[in-house]
């Protein structure tokens, strides 16, 4: 138990488990990213380099998550909720500028809604473990 004035280490205990999801994010988004990019980049460019982006964002998220940096895990936190929120919305209002999905299109709707969710447990976690 974390004592007063101490903070509680945040990838430890059922943190391992948002680790493990934010890790696994990052490689199927990176992997999808990457092979989008690499073989039909022009018929999608803004959707491929937004699934990067939120690859980029998954990969800081559990690199923080682990090492414990409780301030770079919110910051990354608060972009992946506003990604999501604003690139979920996008994608609906104006469907004909993103041909293809991306990450958080939809709000993660390929992603079984977990790109929408996750950033609310994690915020969670993050601040419940204070």
């Amino acid at each position: 138990m974390a004592g007063r004035g101490v903070t509680a280490p945040i990838g430890t205990g059922p943190g391992r488990a948002l680790v493990a999801v934010y890790g696994l994010f990052s490689l199927a988004a990176g992997a999808r990213a990457a092979v989008q990019i690499a073989t039909r980049f022009g018929e999608a460019p803004l959707a491929y380099s937004l699934s990067a982006f939120a690859a980029l964002v998954y990969v800081v998220l559990t690199v923080a998550l682990v090492r414990g940096a409780r301030r770079l895990a919110l910051g990354a936190l608060v972009i992946e909720l506003a990604g999501v929120l604003v690139i979920g919305t996008a994608s609906l209002v104006d469907a004909a500028a993103f041909p293809d999905a991306t990450v958080w299109s939809s709000y993660g709707k390929g992603y079984l809604f977990i790109p929408l969710v996750l950033p609310f447990v994690g915020l969670y976690w993050l601040l419940r473990r204070r």
